[in-house]
């Protein structure tokens, strides 16, 4: 018999293993090919040719999904020729040398390659239209998304699947000269690790496992305290290894030794629901510790990323606002053109001025006494007050007297990194006066422009008008005087406004500083800053989304090809149970039970994970935590049940077969 006839033959006799491992390769070449195509998209290009991070962010990206995608096939191809480990085991007892095996499966990958790649490709291509209109959406760009074929895209997808090829090859011949005849036969039915009995070593590393976990956590909430930042990234390493590290021994010895245990209470009663659940779980802890780990971690650091930039994206606007605190920020007496542009259009508008003062002091006197040790945080800086009458435009309710101030403006990362106190006194020095402010309140209003406060999120003090004028007295020239914040009465006049804004180059401001030097500003509208936030931020959101819904299928997958794996392994187990009379429900009970460890053990540990990671420090990238990590948790949770109710529905197919 010709080569050509016996893979052909091999091909249709194995076609149940191969449409599992057949799936792999067209899935793979579909998110890759969508996404290499998506980035020469003509649309997509006309988006994001004006950063040249947002392109390197894409190069970026593109890396690391093929790096997902070659975990993925590998994995799938192990899995497979572990499954026709006894086939090729038959093909050598019949004469046939491993070299002749290895032509004879190569022939087989590159057709399946050959096939896959093909209609990979054409889903692909079909797909590349879907995400091009899910990112313009994103951007909240209006743009129509032909559907474009790239040769460049064409090109790079050939030669990335061509050297993964080589690399199965390498797997495969690899895998079949290292192994003997006899492990052939048995390496499909081998067991992980038979437990016979758990020694105190044993339990000690199991809860060593539990203790180095909840230390990452405990470690985690404190990565960005005062104390601590000095050294972020040991740290950081140091979580990240007790975390692993307690993950890993956690599947290995405590999850085998809790089935034990309890399998002992029953003093031999075992139910078949404990049979089919409790003691196969407990016998592959070996291997399936380090996959369960490898699972359990992509899980959470893939979501841990696309929650961190979920919130940045879902933030967008409330950043905008904290840098422009109004539709519209004319600094000094700039911007009289724009307000005569307004009238003349009949563009209705509140408009609120601050007057500015600047004071010297050091915000380190409102942290906490146990906080106050550091010099980093006792520099000192330039602060603005503004009088109450001012305030009161925008804060009606706020009252004070004497030497009683509110510290506003103070939000983001800064108020969660150092948390300041109010019933404080704290000294402020104007020019060589100084005085005496007791913080009443601090507050996380923002009312003042970024430009003005460095950046956007520095404090300012509401001072009596009283106080406001002895100041003005002891002041030497600040750089800033006056704030005028214009809000829209009808956001319908918004599109208009923005281009009179532009026309009349209000954002344009030259200002002189302390030291007569003349320095050009750009002053952002609100809707300008949100759109820039979301063109920056979307981009990110799309690309690090694209990335955990690959690692997302990539781990589900992983699961579901495993669990197949064993129920085929397990089949013959079913046969018997059936035959002694025990019903498809009552088997099943105990699939159900197996299912929800398998599949919601590592998908709550990894939720776990990346919950105390984005806890850590989420502040720093939005300002909002909640809602954006619900809504990504939800969807790691919705897609993991899809593939435990695809793994339960193989294993019932497999019981009704086994008899």
């Amino acid at each position: 018999m010709s080569l050509s006839k016996l893979v052909f033959r091999s091909m249709k006799k194995n076609m149940k293993h191969y449409y599992l491992y057949f799936f792999a390769l067209i899935f793979s070449v579909t998110l890759y090919f969508s996404f290499v195509t998506l980035q020469n998209n003509a649309e997509v290009l006309a988006t994001v040719q004006k950063s040249g991070t947002a392109t390197a962010g894409f190069e970026a990206a593109t890396y690391i999904l093929y790096f997902i995608i070659l975990f993925f096939v590998l994995y799938a191809n192990h899995l497979f020729m572990k499954r026709r480990s006894k086939e090729v085991g038959l093909y050598q007892l019949i004469g046939m040398t491993k070299g002749l095996i290895v032509r004879l499966l190569a022939v087989e990958n590159i057709l399946l390659f050959v096939g896959a790649v093909i209609l990979g490709m054409t889903a692909g291509f079909f797909s590349s239209r879907f995400f091009a209109m899910v990112l313009l959406r994103v951007l909240e760009k209006e743009a129509l998304v032909t559907m474009t074929f790239s040769t460049q895209a064409l090109q790079q997808s050939i030669v990335v699947f061509a050297i993964l090829l080589v690399i199965v090859l390498a797997q495969m011949a690899w895998m079949i000269q290292r192994v003997s005849l006899l492990s052939l036969f048995s390496a499909s039915k081998q067991a992980d690790e038979r437990v016979k009995r758990f020694s105190p070593l044993q339990m000690m590393i199991g809860f060593l496992g539990l203790v180095l976990i909840a230390y990452g956590y405990y470690a985690s909430t404190k990565l960005f305290d005062i104390e601590s930042t000095g050294n972020l990234f040991v740290n950081m390493i140091i979580i990240l290894a007790s975390t692993i590290g307690g993950t890993f021994l956690v599947f290995r010895f405590s999850v085998a030794f809790i089935m034990n245990s309890v399998r002992l209470k029953k003093n031999g009663h075992l139910s078949v629901h404990d049979v089919l659940a409790l003691t196969p779980i407990m016998h592959r802890m070996k291997s399936n510790a380090k996959s369960l780990t490898l699972i359990t971690v992509l899980t959470g650091v893939s979501l841990g990323v696309t929650t961190l930039s979920y919130i940045a994206y879902y933030s967008s606007e409330a950043s905008a606002y904290s840098q422009v605190p109004g539709d519209y920020i004319l600094l000094e007496d700039n911007g009289q053109e724009f307000l005569q542009m307004l009238k003349q259009n009949n563009i209705a508008y509140n408009k609120v001025d601050y007057r500015l003062q600047a004071v010297t002091a050091s915000v380190a006197q409102l942290l906490p006494k146990d906080q106050k040790d550091s010099p980093f945080y006792n520099m000192k800086g330039t602060i603005y007050t503004v009088p109450l009458s001012d305030y009161r435009q925008s804060v009606p309710e706020a009252s004070m007297s004497g030497n009683d101030v509110i510290l506003t403006n103070y939000g983001g990362y800064m108020a969660e990194m150092f948390p300041l106190e109010k019933d404080h006194d704290m000294v402020v020095t104007v020019g060589e006066h100084e005085e005496t402010f007791h913080v009443i309140d601090v507050q996380d209003k923002s009312i003042i422009s970024g430009i003005v406060t460095a950046g956007g999120g520095g404090p300012i003090f509401v001072v009596t008008d009283k106080l406001f004028e002895k100041l003005a007295k002891y002041s030497n020239e600040s750089q800033w005087h006056k704030q005028t914040s214009i809000t829209l009465k009808s956001k319908e006049d918004l599109a208009l406004a923005e281009k009179l804004y532009t026309q009349s180059g209000a954002g344009v401001i030259s200002s002189i500083d302390s030291e007569g030097e003349t320095k050009s500003y750009k002053q952002a509208s609100f809707e300008g800053k949100r759109k820039e936030n979301i063109e920056t931020l979307g981009i990110t959101i799309f690309t690090t989304a694209f990335l955990g819904l690959a690692f997302l299928m990539t781990t589900g997958s992983i699961l579901y090809f495993k669990q197949m794996s064993e129920a085929e392994e397990e089949r013959g187990s079913y046969t018997i149970l059936r035959k002694i009379g025990f019903a498809e429900r009552d088997i099943m009970k105990g699939i159900y039970m197996k299912q929800a460890f398998n599949f919601g053990v590592p998908l709550l540990i990894g939720l776990l994970h990346s919950y105390f990671a984005v806890k850590s420090g989420w502040f720093l990238f939005g300002t909002e935590l909640t809602t954006p990590l619900w809504i990504a948790m939800i969807c790691y949770i919705a897609l993991y049940a899809i593939f435990a109710v695809l793994s339960v529905g193989y294993y019932k197919k497999v019981i009704r077969e086994s008899l």
